[in-house]
C-alpha cells in the first residue's frame, strides 16, 4: 500500500509539505458572526445538528479581537509542539454572513499576522454574494485563501430534514465560481446522516468527483446535547454508526475520491461535554490507527499515485 507522508492517503499533512514545505497548525476562530439559518433569514434553529456554538465549540473567544485569539492559540500550541506557522481558520458559524466592511478587517487582520500562511473560511454557499468572491479573491493575491462550505450531503431529502436551507443547485454554482476567482474549495460533508445508505453516502462522493474541488472533510455525525438531531435520536429514531461501519464506509469512501482531492479529516471528535453518541468517537487516535492498520489489512490504494509522487512513491 502506497504510504504518502505518514498517511495511506493524500492528507493534509501531505499538501501542506508540498506547497508550504512545512508542517502548519490551525487555529480556530471565532469572529463573532451569525447564521441565515438563526438570526430568522431561513430560520432560527440551525441545522438539526449543529450546536449552539455553530460548529466552533473549539475556536477561540469571540470577545478578543482576532489577533489576540490567533496570539492565545499559537501560545497554547507551542507549549506542546515545536510549531512555526500557522492557518487561521474562521470556524465559528457562517464566516461570510456580515457587512463587507467587517469581513474585509477580520480577514486581513489574521492575513497580516507574521505567523500566518494561509486562510481558510467556514461559511454556506448562499453567503457569497459577488462583493464577497471579490473581497476573498483580492485577499488570496496575499496569502491563500480556501472557502470551507457545508455541503453534508448531496440528497435533498436529507438536506431538508438536517435544514441545510438551499439546494443543491446553490453549492454546485457557489463552487463553479470560487473555481472561477481562483480560490480553493473544501467541502464539509457528513456520513451516516440519518435514513442514508452507504450508497446514497457514495453517490455524493461520485458527486464531488465531478466538481473542481481541492479538499473534502469526511466527517462522523455527532450527536449533540442541546440539538434537535439529539432529541429524534433518544426518541429511538435512529442510530448511529458503530465504528467498525463507519471505518469500512470511510476507505470505500476514500477509494472513490479522485486522487487529487485533499483529505483534510476522516473522523472528528466532539466536544465531550456535549457528545451523546457515538461515543467510541472520542478517541480519536484509536479510531485513526484503526483506520491505517484496516487499510493495510485490505491493501487499499495499492499502486495509487498521489499528486507529486512518482512510481516510487515518493
Amino acid at each position: 500500500m502506497e504510504n504518502w507522508q505518514g498517511k495511506p492517503y493524500y492528507s493534509l499533512s501531505a499538501y501542506l509539505q508540498q506547497k508550504f514545505h512545512q508542517k502548519l497548525y490551525k487555529v480556530s476562530l471565532n469572529a463573532g458572526m451569525t447564521c441565515p439559518n438563526r438570526d430568522g433569514t431561513l430560520g432560527s434553529r440551525g441545522c438539526i445538528f449543529c450546536s449552539a456554538g455553530g460548529s466552533g465549540d473549539f475556536a477561540g473567544d469571540r470577545t478578543l479581537p482576532v489577533t489576540e485569539q490567533i496570539d492565545s492559540q499559537i501560545a497554547q500550541i507551542r507549549e506542546k509542539r515545536p510549531a512555526r506557522k500557522y492557518i487561521a481558520y474562521f470556524q465559528a458559524y457562517t464566516n461570510t454572513y456580515g457587512p463587507l466592511s467587517y469581513l474585509e478587517t477580520v480577514f486581513s487582520e489574521a492575513i497580516r499576522h507574521p505567523d500566518v500562511e494561509a486562510v481558510s473560511i467556514a461559511t454556506r454557499p448562499d453567503c457569497l454574494g459577488d462583493d464577497v468572491l471579490e473581497l476573498l479573491t483580492s485577499l488570496n493575491r496575499r496569502k491563500p485563501v480556501w472557502v470551507e462550505l457545508g455541503l453534508q450531503t448531496i440528497h435533498e431529502r436529507t438536506a431538508r430534514y438536517i435544514r441545510r436551507g438551499y439546494p443543491l443547485s446553490c453549492f454546485q454554482d457557489a463552487v463553479l465560481r470560487l473555481h472561477d476567482c481562483g480560490l480553493e474549495t473544501v467541502v464539509h460533508t457528513i456520513l451516516g446522516l440519518p435514513g442514508e445508505s452507504d450508497g446514497d453516502m457514495l453517490e455524493t462522493i461520485e458527486y464531488l468527483n465531478r466538481l473542481p474541488v481541492s479538499g473534502i472533510k469526511l466527517q462522523l455525525l455527532h450527536v449533540l446535547k442541546g440539538t434537535d438531531l439529539a432529541d429524534d435520536y433518544e426518541k429511538g429514531l435512529f442510530q448511529v454508526l458503530d465504528r467498525e461501519h463507519y471505518i469500512s464506509l470511510l476507505i470505500l469512501c476514500l477509494e472513490h475520491l479522485r486522487p487529487d482531492i485533499v483529505i483534510h479529516r476522516v473522523t472528528g471528535d466532539g466536544p465531550k461535554k456535549l457528545l451523546i453518541a457515538p461515543l467510541w468517537s472520542g478517541a480519536k487516535r484509536t479510531v485513526l490507527n484503526l483506520l491505517h492498520q484496516e487499510m493495510a489489512r485490505r491493501g487499499a490504494f495499492q499502486g495509487r499515485l498521489w499528486p507529486g509522487q512518482n512510481d516510487k512513491g515518493v
